[in-house]
């Protein structure tokens, strides 16, 4: 039997680029709705961004799903559909920014029937919006109310901090 087609709908936001962020999701399948989102200290906007498929990607319970990822993101979008993400694959990822997320994102990827479609951000999507809120949220509103983040480890090392 064929499962639903997935509907994925992301976005992620720092306060400073770099300065705390965070990621929102919202899945939809099925008239089912799940929420995600979390933060960081300090890290990237166009981490988060990838960071929200990832995560997105990582809560689907079954593999080969028909997945829409819908975002904002023109880095992560154009990094799907221009080819830049395989061929920066090709290249052992020497070119690109953000490998660790991308080499994490990859096997998610490969996993399922992914298609990426971009939209423009802060007009009036109602999913976008909530992703939007859930990232500012997590990331410099948790840091605003004194809520300790971790550490983005990964942009840390990618930084030599």
């Amino acid at each position: 039997m064929e499962k639903p087609p997935i509907f994925l709908y992301t976005d992620g936001a720092s306060s400073g680029n770099p300065g705390p962020g965070g990621y929102g999701v919202v899945l939809k399948c099925a008239g089912r709705e799940l929420e995600l989102s979390g933060g960081f200290a300090l890290t990237t906007n166009n981490r988060m961004e990838l960071l929200a498929v990832i995560k997105g990607l990582e809560a689907i319970r079954w593999k080969n799903a028909e997945v829409h990822v819908v975002s904002d993101s023109s880095y992560v979008v154009n990094a799907i559909n221009k080819g830049w993400l395989f061929n920066w694959e090709q290249k052992n990822f020497s070119k690109a920014k953000n490998p660790d997320l991308w080499q994490r994102f990859l096997p998610l990827y490969r996993a399922h029937r992914v298609s990426f479609h971009w939209i423009k951000g802060h007009a009036g999507h109602p999913e976008n919006e909530r992703c939007d809120a859930l990232a500012v949220a997590a990331g410099a509103g948790s840091a605003a109310k004194g809520i300790p983040l971790p550490d983005d480890t990964g942009y840390l090392e990618q930084m030599n901090l």
